[in-house]
């Protein structure tokens, strides 16, 4: 099975693309969630699902470029999956080193930056230094920035948060007083990014998987139970639309 997707020469999609520059989310987080279970509907190893995943992601970056977006972070492997077999473990953290070194130089091209969040410490070297060689290449890009969460947990990331503010608040770094949510978010993983817009979940399942639980809290959900490797340029498409549906009024009323 070859990961290779052309980025940016699908016909069809150029000619039924219409987005709409207003309204459009700045920043759209998706739960890639399915892969598994998709290889295993068709007698598939786990691995094949998570591969043709990886295709899926090519499609949405593409897309998410075209309709505006400004950050796409996406959930690609958290702290809980290390529960999961070693073999399927391994497979899965091959996997950014795989598509950055058949997709970097398109992502150049198009402006991409990318960033990654998470505790990176634990994550094999060859992740770790895939990762880190596509921050340094498109550091000074300023077009979509595509955020990858490698052994990310929302908990994980707010207590680390919370115990450095601790610090710099016996430091004398930090007033307690003078403490609010802005300053604490500067100590998140996501610290200068605003919060999403939209969250995007795939495969059927309505929770957060310990996903963002700080900066999701006036975010849009939009759940769909196509697994991840079916979900389309149109399914992303529908989801940008129905965003566009909701009254956003951050616990205030729409005048």
């Amino acid at each position: 099975m070859s990961m290779k997707v052309p980025f940016f020469n699908n016909t069809q999609l150029e000619e039924s693309f219409h987005y709409r520059e207003d309204d459009t989310p700045d920043h759209v987080a998706i739960i890639m969630d399915g892969n598994g279970r998709w290889a295993e509907k068709r007698d598939m190893p786990r691995a094949a699902g998570h591969k043709e995943g990886v295709s899926t992601i090519v499609k949405i970056v593409k897309t998410a470029i075209k309709s505006k977006v400004k950050v796409l972070t996406i959930y690609a492997f958290s702290t809980e999956n290390w529960k999961r077999p070693k073999h399927e473990i391994d497979f899965i953290l091959k996997l950014p080193k795989e598509f950055l070194s058949i997709y970097l130089p398109e992502l150049i091209s198009q402006n991409v930056r990318i960033e990654a969040i998470g505790d990176m410490n634990n994550l094999p070297f060859y992740t770790r230094e895939a990762i880190q060689h596509a921050i340094n290449r498109t550091r000074d890009n300023d077009g979509l920035q595509l955020n990858f969460a490698l052994n990310y947990g929302s908990r994980h990331e707010i207590l680390n948060a919370t115990k450095e503010l601790i610090r710099d608040i016996n430091n004398g770094k930090v007033s307690l007083d003078e403490l609010d949510e802005q300053q604490f978010s500067g100590y998140l993983y996501t610290a200068g990014v605003k919060d999403p817009d939209l969250l995007i979940r795939t495969g059927g399942e309505k929770r957060l998987s310990n996903f963002l639980l700080w900066q999701l809290a006036y975010t849009e959900f939009w759940f769909t139970d196509v697994l991840w490797p079916d979900f389309s340029e149109k399914e992303f498409l529908h989801a940008l639309e129905k965003y566009r549906e909701r009254e956003r009024r951050y616990g205030g009323i729409l005048k």
